[in-house]
């Protein structure tokens, strides 16, 4: 399988992932650090088996990892995962910021030039009011 195609996969298994809210909490959750699915299903007020659930789902986007430590099997956010979300968003974003910062010059640049057309436009009219007035005079 080519790279792209491999992270095409990863990106969509992440994103269907992340779109449930369950799991986008889940994942908010995790972010404070590990905890076990008891841990995570008692402020969800569903059952540790839906739970699990959804630790199945995040797990195989690869979004997180579970560990075995003694009796306790906790589940960690897998850092990697989500730097390859954070870059796929990153390289969308920058190309849209550059494209502001391109407007943002154009326009600067339009509005000096109209400035300076003005401005030139009101002298050659003062300097013609100039010439009329002494000719009259």
């Amino acid at each position: 399988m080519h790279d792209d195609e491999t992270d095409d996969t990863a990106l969509d298994l992440a994103f269907t992932a992340l779109a449930d809210p369950a799991r986008r909490r889940i994942v908010a959750r995790l972010s404070r650090g590990p905890a076990t699915v008891t841990e995570l299903a008692e402020p969800f007020e569903i059952t540790t088996q839906a739970i699990s659930k959804h630790i199945r789902v995040l797990e195989h986007a690869g979004l997180v990892t579970r560990t075995r430590d003694a009796q306790r099997r906790p589940v960690h956010l897998n850092p990697a995962r989500l730097e390859m979300l954070t870059s796929w968003i990153d390289r969308y974003r920058l190309v849209k910021e550059q494209q502001f910062r391109d407007l943002d010059a154009a326009l600067a640049r339009e509005a000096a030039e109209h400035h300076h057309r003005a401005e030139h436009h009101h002298r050659a009219e003062h300097h013609h009011r100039a010439e009329q007035h002494h000719r009259g005079a």
